[in-house]
């Protein structure tokens, strides 16, 4: 199928942009990489009036370390953050976990910030963001505000950006050195969307674990902060059943939907062993074991 008429408009700034949002409202739609929304609009899913591409926006297009704090600029493509030295010096879990979105061809057009702003429950970008403790810039007529990722995802594919505002950057706050990293996922084939996918950042103060977080994406209506098994970990000194009690914890209140890939209860399963060796790698890169 084709997409529905439209009209393009293509603006070079992000004045523009935000002036084209302000003006068409609701009737407008941004495209960034069009990865998802192209899908969408040749289904007939959705039928936006009028697209306002944002790939001529070069300003948008950055990754740079500012005051401690990685910020991507929303037009960025996914590949550019998976081959960036700034990213992995400053932030390995999202360098980690861009390499599992999709194939090459995918992340050579996708961009960071369509990837969060789509919002998608099972994808990898906003749940590296929730586990950072990261923030989006959210830009419109009146001035730029910004959220905490938590409260960013509202729902599935929802998230709070009004109508005559654009996402032009995503902030991630640098952990301690030494921190601990992972980001794993269960996926049917290379390149599928994952069943379960799970991030974790772990610190450690001598022989205990003293910060950590752990986010997991595919289970539930949003990507979902385990913030109980966090507290169950924080304080403790690593161990196999340590590790087996924050999974099961952190799968206890999930509510992941079945369908044709897998039972809810197949996918808590999943979670659980995930959470669970994430933990381990997480800790294992802390004390500097493993790479």
């Amino acid at each position: 199928m084709k997409p529905a008429p439209f009209n393009y408009h293509a603006p070079s700034t992000t004045e523009e942009a935000v002036g084209l949002l302000a003006e068409l409202g609701s009737q407008g739609r941004i495209l960034a990489g069009g990865q998802s929304l192209f899908q969408l609009m040749n289904f007939r899913v959705v039928k936006p009036e009028n697209l306002i591409d944002i790939n001529p926006v070069s300003e948008l297009d950055y990754i740079r370390v500012d005051d401690g704090t990685l910020a991507i600029g929303a037009r960025t493509r996914q590949s550019a953050l998976e081959r960036s030295t700034e990213a992995a010096r400053h932030s390995p879990l999202i360098v980690e976990a861009v390499k599992n979105v999709a194939h090459p061809s995918v992340r050579n057009r996708g961009t960071v910030g369509g990837s969060v702003a789509y919002a998608d429950p099972a994808s990898e970008l906003p749940a590296v963001v929730l586990t950072s403790g990261g923030e989006v810039v959210l830009t419109g007529a009146d001035g730029q505000r910004t959220l905490s990722a938590g409260d960013f995802f509202r729902g599935p594919y929802t998230n709070a950006c009004s109508p005559d505002e654009l996402l032009t950057e995503v902030r991630l706050p640098r952990w301690p050195d030494g921190t601990g990293h992972a980001f794993l996922e269960f996926q049917r084939k290379h390149g599928s969307y994952a069943l379960v996918g799970t991030a974790v950042l772990v610190h450690l103060d001598g022989e205990s674990i003293d910060r950590v977080a752990i986010s997991l994406c595919g289970v539930d209506q949003t990507p979902v902060r385990a913030s109980r098994a966090e507290d169950l970990v924080r304080g403790n000194v690593p161990s196999d059943g340590l590790f087996e009690e924050a999974a099961a914890e952190a799968t206890s209140d999930l509510h992941p939907l079945p369908d044709v890939k897998g039972s809810a209860a197949y996918r808590l399963k999943l979670a659980r062993v995930y959470v669970r060796r994430a933990l381990e790698l997480a800790v294992s890169r802390a004390k500097g074991e493993r790479p």
